[in-house]
């Protein structure tokens, strides 16, 4: 059963850049696909992206794409959400989520089975 802590949200400006990382234990990390979502206040949950297994192949919301990357250290264990050029709209606590093995990334939060308890990232002038 892999355990994931995310780390590495704060306040940033707009325009700034933040990492997140999400640190697993507990499992074999290397046949995890890992993904990130986000909750804005009085929102519903969301897709931002995700990685499988071996790093091989990423996905993105359309609105994260040419801004963020999702990558992941599987000798670390961790995987990484880099967020450049943030707006306001990306206020949001981020999640980390995990689901064993696959070969097709999918967005659907009830498709991961393992979660973290969320960052806090804060945007503003």
């Amino acid at each position: 059963q892999v355990q994931l802590v995310e780390s590495g949200g704060g306040w940033v400006q707009t325009g700034g850049s933040l990492r997140l990382s999400c640190a697993a234990s507990g499992g074999p990390f290397d046949l995890y696909q890992l993904a990130w979502f986000r909750q804005a206040p009085g929102k519903e949950r969301e897709f931002v992206a995700a990685i499988v297994s071996n790093g091989g192949k990423t996905y993105y919301r359309d609105s994260a794409k040419g801004r963020f990357t999702i990558s992941r250290d599987n000798a670390k264990n961790t995987g990484y959400l880099q967020m450049n050029s943030l707006k306001e709209e990306d206020t949001a606590v981020y999640y980390c989520a995990a689901r064993r093995a696959a070969v097709s990334i999918l967005t659907g939060q009830t498709a991961y089975a393992h979660w973290g308890v969320g960052t806090q990232v804060t945007v503003s002038a």
